[in-house]
């Protein structure tokens, strides 16, 4: 299953809508991941790839949202497209603009820059698609941006298809990391990359060949605890007469990345210690129903959380969570898509990392495609149904009311842009208002999320016009 993503039709017309919040001009950056202003508070991109650009269906753009003291302030936001001023490209029909991100320092200047994957951008008159755009993080926010330029891959088919960044050879600086559906199919961007969109090297690795998996999708994060990044390649492999979901960890190291041990299969996923024993964990979601060609699936979906070890992969073995499980809220139901979506990170303050998960399917009463999101707790004895939490827009609190086909639960986030040590959840409905689109904050405390407090808002509110855009397809920060 190479997409996932429902596209519908979409109106918007974009710009540089509001004045960014800046820093002070003595202040260093803070040097924070997802810190594009450099003023030491996380921020959030949001994709809305139907979005209609300068007349262009599904042009797609970005909305951001800054963060302050206080949490993500919508009224501190700006508009990206490739209609902005300083965005290279213009909008086309069918560009989905946004709808492949990612984050990370490409340039080592302390604040973070924004990846975008025009996965179906047409490269002149040839069969090439694709383009890495860089929207370089400043102290006005995200301002100017760079397709990367050189060196580039012979063969190119919607290079962007799936991004991600990381250290992978402990150099300190940070590389890009991006799927290409010609070959090789990963190719690695070393950096630092200038704002000319020159990466230092090259390196493209054929999975199909060296793990036998196609890359399909693509995660970073430090599983060995050796403080270089890995990279989990999620596909497909041939198995039997047909071919079945899963993924392979590669390991990095001075050299490079190095294909490791395989690994449970899916759609989403993320790596964090959720048991705090200094090594990262690998969770993958597989939203559909286990089978032979998806065998960590699950009724009404499922996640797996394979256990990190200073060699890559645990002995331990991995443990399969549905909503099913004890502590969870709620119950396995054929079509409800648990792990459709997935974020982590601590939302009490406990140094565990917690993992919120969307099921934009789940049934509420008599209404489909409603949405839940639910978030497990980390533990010393690693992620558990124990103290799980379900949200939804029929829970008190939550702004709005749940409805059919709205998709609660699309994409998630848990991300600390208050700077209390513990992180907020983010949730989207994308099909909110018949694709629409919105997004919604909920806070933590103690205790971890409540829906105390929580706020919602969609396009209008961040400067853009009301329309189908799917406002939400996407979080990033």
């Amino acid at each position: 299953m190479r997409k996932r993503t429902l596209f519908l039709a979409a109106t918007l017309t974009t710009g540089l809508l509001t004045t960014l919040p800046a820093t002070p001009a003595t202040a260093a950056p803070s040097g924070l991941s997802g810190d594009f202003n450099g003023d030491g508070h996380r921020d959030l991109a949001i994709a809305a790839p139907l979005g209609k650009i300068g007349g262009k269906t599904a042009a797609g753009y970005v909305a951001v949202v800054y963060g302050t003291a206080n949490g993500l302030d919508s009224s501190k936001h700006q508009i990206i497209s490739q209609a902005t001023d300083g965005i290279p490209g213009v909008p086309e029909t069918q560009d989905y603009f946004g709808d492949r991100l990612t984050t990370g320092d490409l340039d080592d200047d302390g604040y973070t820059d924004l990846i975008v994957g025009v996965h179906a951008e047409h490269i002149g008159s040839t069969d090439d698609s694709g383009v890495l755009t860089v929207v370089w993080g400043g102290a006005s926010g995200l301002k100017t941006a760079t397709d990367m330029s050189a060196p580039l891959p012979e063969n190119r088919n919607e290079l962007g298809w799936s991004v991600a960044t990381g250290d992978f050879d402990g150099d300190g600086d940070t590389d890009l990391a991006a799927a290409n559906l010609a070959y090789p199919e990963l190719n690695i961007f070393k950096g630092p990359i200038s704002r000319t969109g020159k990466a230092t090297e090259l390196t493209g690795i054929d999975t199909s060949a060296q793990a036998g998996i196609n890359t399909d999708n693509i995660v970073a994060g430090d599983v060995t605890g050796d403080g270089k990044a890995d990279l989990l390649v999620m596909g497909q492999e041939e198995a039997g007469d047909g071919y079945r979901t899963r993924s392979v960890l590669y390991k990095g190291s001075a050299t490079g990345l190095t294909a490791g041990g395989k690994l449970a299969g899916g759609y989403a996923a993320v790596i964090a210690d959720v048991n705090k024993d200094g090594f990262g964990d690998i969770v993958t979601g597989n939203f559909m129903e286990k089978s032979a060609t998806e065998p960590n699936g699950g009724p009404g979906g499922a996640i797996t959380v394979t256990y990190g070890a200073a060699g890559g992969l645990s002995t331990r073995t991995p443990v399969r969570i549905t909503q099913d499980t004890t502590g969870v809220p709620g119950a396995a139901e054929r079509n409800d898509r648990f792990g459709w979506s997935l974020s982590a990170g601590d939302t009490n303050g406990d140094g565990y990392a917690d993992i919120a998960v969307g099921a934009p399917y789940e049934v509420i009463g008599s209404l489909k495609q409603a949405g839940t999101v639910t978030v497990l707790r980390g533990s010393a004895s690693g992620l558990t149904g124990s103290g799980a939490k379900s949200f939804s827009q029929d829970t008190a609190g939550v702004p709005g009311t749940a409805e059919a086909y709205d998709s609660f639960g699309y994409a998630v986030r848990l991300t600390d842009a208050s700077g209390d040590g513990r992180a907020e959840l983010v949730a989207s409905a994308s099909a909110e208002n018949t694709a629409d689109g919105a997004v919604w904050l909920l806070k933590s405390t103690a205790s971890g999320v409540t829906a105390t407090g929580s706020k919602s808002f969609g396009a209008a509110t961040v400067g853009g016009p009301a329309g189908d855009a799917y406002f939400g397809d996407v979080l990033a920060g």
